[in-house]
Parts: structure tokens; C-alpha cells; sequence
């Protein structure tokens, strides 16, 4: 699962990034800490045809969902799309076909279960790059206003070694697009089972992670800080370090 990133990303670092400039109508706030719950809306690199960068909410709304109250429901079980299933599920398999994008992250935040409670860590580039994470977007059409809503779902794949310690209750991490896949990923033309391919667990030297405070389970405090993702140790609570 993956229900919080850090998009601590300047618009110059995303055009840069993907060669793709911010319309000007889009207002983008950088981040330490979005969390799927609170809806956000982020910057999602979409097929040229779809506008290619767009500001889209977290929580994949299908076409054909019929009012605002289910629009509303079935939001908040659609923050992840699990990468074995999106070919087939409903709420999935139409926006696998004609609506493929990437999520641009500095990084993510995991917890890892132990004895003594749960354990933050945060999981970034091993590259010092942006993360490109693959997603689904969709248009929904508000029944009420006639307004087009665009949102968004993160891809989820099993779990590397690494993450599989880290995750260990699920055991499952975003799918992080290699570059060389970025371009094919968003590329309508390429067929489900090609696409399909692209979405396997990062490799072991494509992510870094560490441990970080308690700070970001404070439901008080200010999360759009650097101190959330400073490293801090845990000692001899942390049961179950990577080896």
C-alpha cells in the first residue's frame, strides 16, 4: 500500500524532470507530506493526448460511477490499484487502457510492524532522482454540476527484498517506473500485456531507505517540515533492521 508521499518538488525540477511544462492555470504546492485521506490534488504526468501534466485529486473516481455520494465512497478504496488486478477489475480496467500516468514523488513513507509498535521509515531514490510511480487517472463527470473531475490511483506491485522488510505486514510497495520504461508506460499504443510487464518490483539498488521520528504520526503537528524525513534512531526498539 502507499497512502503517503513526499512531493517536496518545484514546478522547474517536474519540467525538467519529464520535459513537460506546467499550464498556468494550475496552482501546485510542494510538499514533505501528502496523505491520501485528506484528498490532495498533485502534479500527474498523463499521455499527451490527455493534456500530459495535470493537476488530478487522490482517489480514482470510474467514468461510469452514477452520483456524488458513490463517487464519494468508492474514493477512498481507490488510493491503490494492486498492478495484478487492474486489467480485470471494473473500477480499474477501463482507465489501464486509456489512462496510464505517472505520479512524480521525492519519496515515500512506510511503516514496519514490531513488537514494540509500528516504525516510520522513508523510502527515496537510490539515484538522488525523482520517483516516477506508475498510476491510472480517470474523468469523472459531477452528475450534479456538470464539472470534469480528474483523479488519480498508485500502482501497487509485491514487494522487493528491502521493501518486504519494511512493509512486512503487506508486503507491497508502489510500482517505480525504471526512466527507460517512463515513456512506454504512458504510450497508449503498447498493449495491455506489454504494460503489464512494466509494472515489477524496483530493483535492490533503485531505492534507499531509513528510519524517521515519531513526528509523522502526530496528528498535531506540522508535516511539511525537512524534520520529517530526518533520519533518527530507534536503537534497540528498531527488532527488525535490514540485514
Amino acid at each position: 500500500m502507499c497512502f503517503t508521499v513526499n512531493v517536496n518538488l518545484v514546478k522547474e525540477e517536474i519540467e525538467d524532470r519529464y520535459s513537460i511544462s506546467f499550464p498556468g492555470k494550475y496552482r501546485y504546492e510542494p510538499s514533505y507530506y501528502y496523505h491520501a485521506f485528506g484528498l490532495p490534488e498533485l502534479p500527474v504526468i498523463c499521455p499527451p493526448e490527455k493534456g500530459s501534466l495535470r493537476m488530478l485529486r487522490w482517489g480514482l473516481v470510474p467514468a461510469w460511477v452514477k452520483s456524488e455520494s458513490d463517487a464519494a465512497e468508492i474514493r477512498l478504496k481507490t488510493f491503490n490499484a494492486r498492478a495484478e488486478s487492474i486489467n480485470s477489475k471494473p473500477a480499474f480496467s477501463s482507465s489501464f487502457r486509456s489512462g496510464r500516468c505517472i505520479i512524480p514523488v521525492r519519496g515515500f513513507y512506510e511503516w514496519q510492524h514490531t513488537p514494540s509498535g509500528k516504525i516510520p521509515w522513508y523510502i527515496y531514490s537510490g539515484h538522488d532522482d525523482i520517483l516516477s510511480l506508475a498510476g491510472l487517472f480517470s474523468e469523472w463527470v459531477h452528475t450534479a454540476t456538470g464539472e470534469t473531475v480528474g483523479t488519480f490511483t498508485i500502482i501497487t506491485t509485491e514487494a522487493n527484498r528491502m521493501m518486504s522488510e519494511i512493509h512486512n505486514s503487506k508486503k507491497r510497495m508502489p510500482a517505480v517506473l525504471d526512466r527507460s520504461d517512463e515513456l512506454r508506460w504512458t504510450d497508449l499504443s503498447i498493449s495491455p500485456a506489454e504494460a503489464l510487464l512494466l509494472l515489477r518490483p524496483a530493483t535492490e539498488d533503485a531505492l534507499k531507505a531509513h528510519t524517521i521520528s515519531p513526528l509523522i504520526n502526530r496528528k498535531d503537528a506540522d508535516k511539511n517540515t525537512p524534520d520529517i524525513i530526518r533520519p533518527y534512531n530507534y536503537g534497540e526498539n528498531l527488532l527488525f533492521p535490514l540485514s
